[in-house]
C-alpha cells in the first residue's frame, strides 16, 4: 500500500511539472538573453562578449529600445565595456534585439 502511494505521488508530481514546463519556457516572451559585455557597437548591431566568453552579434532595429537603470536611454549612450543584457528574438540563424538593458561597465584590472 505505501508503495502504490509512492508511485502515485510521483506521478502527480510527473504531471504536474509537464503542465507548467510550457508556461516556464515562454515566462520571457520565447526571447533569448544575451549577457555580456559589449565589444562593438555599430548602427546595425552590437557584438557582445558573453559571460561564457563567447562572441555573439545582435542586430538592431527600430523597434529595439534602450534603457539603463530602468531609464530609457538611446542608442549612441551605448559604449564599448558597457555590460548589456539584451532580449532578442532568434529569427532564423540571427538574433534581432527586443530590449538592451545596460548595467555599470566592467571593471578594469589593474597591473
Amino acid at each position: 500500500m505505501k508503495r502504490t502511494n509512492t508511485i502515485t505521488i510521483t506521478n502527480i508530481l510527473l504531471l504536474i511539472a509537464l503542465v507548467f514546463a510550457p508556461a516556464i519556457a515562454f515566462a520571457h516572451g520565447g526571447l533569448e538573453h544575451v549577457r555580456g559585455t559589449i565589444a562593438k557597437v555599430s548602427d546595425q548591431s552590437i557584438t557582445v562578449t558573453t559571460t561564457a566568453g563567447k562572441t555573439v552579434e545582435v542586430l538592431l532595429d527600430a523597434q529595439t529600445t534602450y534603457a539603463k537603470a530602468d531609464k530609457p536611454i538611446q542608442k549612441t549612450d551605448l559604449k564599448i565595456g558597457d555590460r548589456v543584457v539584451i532580449h532578442a528574438a532568434e529569427k532564423g540563424s540571427t538574433l534581432t534585439a527586443h530590449t538592451v538593458e545596460v548595467g555599470a561597465a566592467a571593471a578594469t584590472k589593474k597591473p
